[in-house]
């Protein structure tokens, strides 16, 4: 059971949202298999945005992975040119 989640809020034209969930298709078992701590990854849509939860057993590996090569460069590398604003980022404890 996640003990964290991290809610990454993603503004994604219409024109680009199969692309980006193409990013998150592509990075979801790696992601649950290699970051420490990651317990759930799902993907949230709406029509005004795109929502990535990330569970992890702790907010600390949560934050830890922020700084992880996988999140910086692959992850956001291939995002960023597919987002109309900067994502949000919001790290959640659980209760």
């Amino acid at each position: 059971m996640s003990k964290a989640y991290m809610q990454i809020i993603l503004k994604v034209s219409d024109k680009n949202r199969g692309e980006a969930a193409g990013v998150y298709k592509k990075y979801k078992a790696p992601f649950l298999e290699q970051i420490a701590g990651a317990v759930s990854k799902e993907l949230l849509i709406r029509d005004e945005d795109v929502v990535v939860l990330n569970g992890f057993t702790s907010k600390a590996e949560a934050e830890a992975y922020l700084k992880t090569d996988f999140f910086e460069k692959d992850i956001v590398g291939e995002l960023s040119p597919l987002l109309d604003a900067a994502p949000e980022i919001r790290v959640y404890d659980a209760m």
